[in-house]
């Protein structure tokens, strides 16, 4: 009975979408299928999922496996976390989901220099936004995230050391109409005559500006997109405005693809701190522990 299994069916009860959870760790869903086929097989065929329904169900059989197999896990866990002291030499893969500002632009300097001193620690990151990163992150899908937001979840409940910093800016065109007058210093209501690309609902970015920009609702959004990437093409070839991190932006402005504006009335539109985040419950393998505490240096 292999332990990769037994794990997937516990986040499958979590879950409770076969869809869903293929989705999230990048396997297929007949795969993920498949493998709790095989956890069935080995115990006699019994059913563990009623699969009779158009809702997501344990039979009898599979609550009572479930309760084991999270027995069975932690074992597991805290038998490899004890004996890897004894064998430095053991690989590990870390897997980190994290938005598109700590993954692009912070995390990889981390994660090179450890590489450089534990060759055997494989990393597995995943760019989603912070709701998705955190949804992961309880599921214990994934074993840290990198987040500007913790979005509606209890900092208290979690553990994390700050990373890093970011401010927000507005973007246009470098051929946008609003730079023919005033240059890159403008008015914010000069703004409100353009529309808006914003990033969407759930991304940590939309998060810190809904909450801190007091003029937030008063913005003319037209467009969300989930792709820091897309948003600067869309802007740069339109009369569309948007928000985005200040070092995106400026590596962006730098390559001709857009231009940072400066409002006038608001010297800063929203910042915030970048977040590397673990769960308070698990308890860190080796190399895992190693990432985290180079982390905290």
């Amino acid at each position: 009975m292999k332990i990769d299994f037994i794990r997937n069916f516990i986040r499958l009860c979590e879950n409770k979408s076969f869809s869903e959870l293929a989705r999230d760790i990048n396997i297929s869903q007949s795969t993920l299928s498949h493998q709790i086929s095989q956890l069935e097989a080995e115990l006699w065929d019994i059913k563990l999922i009623a699969r009779t329904t158009r809702k997501f169900n344990l039979t009898d059989a599979g609550n009572i496996f479930l309760d084991y197999a999270k027995k069975i896990v932690d074992l597991y866990d805290g038998c490899i976390n004890e004996l890897s002291v004894y064998k430095d030499d053991t690989s590990e893969e870390i897997v980190i989901s994290s938005s598109t500002f700590p993954g692009s632009h912070i995390l990889p300097k981390f994660i090179a220099n450890f590489k450089t001193k534990y060759s055997n620690a494989n990393f597995k990151i995943l760019i989603n936004n912070s709701q998705k990163s955190m949804e992961m992150l309880k599921k214990n899908i994934v074993d840290f995230v990198g987040i500007g937001s913790f979005m509606k979840e209890d900092e208290k409940d979690f553990d994390y050391i700050k990373i890093g910093e970011d401010t927000i800016k507005f973007i246009c065109s470098p051929n946008h109409e609003l730079l023919k007058n005033e240059g890159d210093s403008i008015y914010f209501d000069d703004i409100l005559n353009f529309p808006i690309i914003m990033r969407e609902k759930g991304s940590g970015t939309r998060d810190i500006i809904e909450h801190q920009f007091e003029r937030f609702n008063e913005l003319n959004i037209k467009l969300e997109i989930n792709d820091n990437d897309s948003i600067i093409s869309a802007v740069s070839e339109s009369n569309y405005l948007s928000l985005m991190s200040e070092l995106i932006a400026n590596n962006s402005e730098k390559a001709g693809l857009i231009k940072v504006l400066k409002v006038k009335e608001f010297a800063i539109i929203a910042k915030r701190d970048i977040y590397f985040v673990k769960s308070k419950e698990n308890h860190l393998s080796n190399l895992k522990k190693k990432f985290w505490e180079s982390l905290e240096a």
